[in-house]
This record gives C-alpha cells, structure tokens and sequence, in this order.
C-alpha cells in the first residue's frame, strides 16, 4: 500500500502576515540615522562664484621672432633646456591662468593675423591645456598688432563682466594686419577695456612708445621684460594690480542633506513613542 501525503494546513494560516508596521519603521528610521551619520552632500563646482570676477584675455605675440631664444630664463622656468620666447611665454602664462581662481580667462594668438586660440571661460584647466597646443607661426611670422587687439576686443562679444582686461604682450613693432593699433585701442575703450602691454626682450625690439600709448589710452600700463624672471614679475604685478574680490581659494558650493534624513527618522521616533504611549 503506497504511502499517503496530506498539506500541512498550518503553512497556510492566514495568521502569517508580513512584518508589522513597527517594525518595518524601526527599520526606516535606522537606514535614515545611518544615512545622517553619513553626512551626505552635493558638492557643485559649476557655480564658480566669480560672479565679481574679472573677464581677461591675453594676447600673445606668436610671430616669427618669438621663436628666438635670445631670452635669458630661470632653471625653475626651463628645466634646464633652452627654451624660445614663445615657449617661456607659455610656461609663465599659464602660471597666470592658474592663478585668476575667480576669473573668466581666454587667449588669442596673432601674427600676420589674429585668431582666437581659447574664449573667455572658468575652465582655467582647459585654456591651459589649449595655450600648450599653440606654436609660434601658427598665425604667421610678422606682427599684426592692431589685429591682436581687435581679436581680443571681439573675444570679449558674449561677457557681462564689470571689468575686462586685455594682457598684449610681443617682442616686436607692429608690421602687418588690416586694423591699426591706434583704431584697435579705440575700439577696446569704447568696450571699457583696460589693455596692459608688455614689451619683451632686448631693448629697442619692441615699439615701447607704441605699447605705452595703447596702455596709456586705455587706462592701463605699460612693462618690459628682458628675461623670464623679469616676466614672471610683470604677470605676478599685473595679477596683484587686478586682483579679485574672491582669490586664492578655490570656492565650492556644498549643500548638506544630513538633516533631511535626521528630521525624516525624528517624525517616525515620534510616531512609534506615540503609538507605544496608547498602548
């Protein structure tokens, strides 16, 4: 005779019921203490808070001669190499852009001609790396001055900003170009824009009477350089002179959630004291 099998009805009791609902918010209320403990926050680096900040470009001179080397540099500059004017520019330069934590910050290249190599942005990591990319002759071999004004005066089209500075820097007179720098400047104070110039290399390459005309004109000023510590000095006084409201730190926006956990476990600690109180 086969053995007979029979459910066992208790399995089925409709007394098993899910977790009761205390415990269920015990368990809420202990990921929530956890969750608080754990302090989350929304760290925001895209609110740079440079709303006091300052719009610059610089405008460098990428012409033929500032391949020459005739340019003494530091060992903290060069690393030992022997490095062009233009790639000593650069090195400082981007030391600069670095520094301006609260500004908007672009780069134009001129020569024959004037491009802009990088427009005004907070994203000071890629100028930098844009600003390594660039050779010099990329814009040709002669010194459109005028040019290089006026590229960095339309580079200037989309800003709101209060203040808007233009670094010129070159180591030779103005030669090529289809706009003057005498019109180039008034185009830049027309746009409230301070142009500082510097003149870089031996004295008597650079036009000094003409970059401190345009500075002058401008509202800004006029610095030579015979060497890269001499440079460095100059970006390090121009850095000073315009310094921001907000400098030297870089700012974040964090927002802390912690206490919206801690509220969320505080009503329910409420609500289960209550319930045990009517008991």
């Amino acid at each position: 005779m086969k053995p007979k099998f029979f459910v066992h009805l208790h399995f089925l009791s409709a007394k098993k019921s899910l977790p009761k609902l205390e415990w269920l918010l015990k368990i809420v209320t202990f990921v929530f203490l956890c969750i608080a403990l754990a302090s989350p926050v929304i760290i925001d680096k895209a609110n740079p808070l440079n709303r006091h900040g300052r719009d610059i470009v610089l405008s460098i001179d990428g012409s033929g001669s500032m391949n020459s080397s005739g340019f003494d540099a530091e060992d903290e500059v060069s690393s030992g190499e022997r490095l062009s004017r233009f790639e000593i520019t650069k090195i400082i330069a981007t030391d600069f852009i670095k520094n301006r934590v609260s500004d908007n910050v672009g780069v134009v290249l001129y020569g024959d001609f004037a491009f802009i190599a990088s427009p005004i942005t907070y994203e000071k990591e890629i100028v930098s790396d844009m600003l390594g990319y660039l050779t010099h002759g990329m814009a040709g071999q002669n010194t459109a001055i005028g040019d290089g004004i006026a590229m960095s005066v339309r580079a200037f089209k989309h800003s709101s900003a209060k203040s808007k500075v233009i670094i010129l820097l070159t180591d030779g007179e103005h030669n090529s170009g289809e706009i003057s720098p005498k019109d180039a400047t008034a185009l830049a104070k027309d746009e409230n824009i301070k142009i500082y110039t510097i003149g870089m290399g031996n004295k008597g390459e650079a036009d000094e009477a003409l970059l401190k005309q345009i500075a002058q004109e401008s509202g800004g000023e006029f610095f030579s350089a015979t060497s890269a510590k001499e440079l460095k000095g100059v970006y390090e006084k121009i850095d000073e002179m315009e310094s921001s409201k907000i400098k030297s730190k870089e700012y974040l926006l964090k927002d802390y959630y912690y206490f919206t956990a801690l509220f969320g476990s505080l009503v329910i600690l409420l609500y289960l004291l209550y319930r045990e109180a009517r008991r």
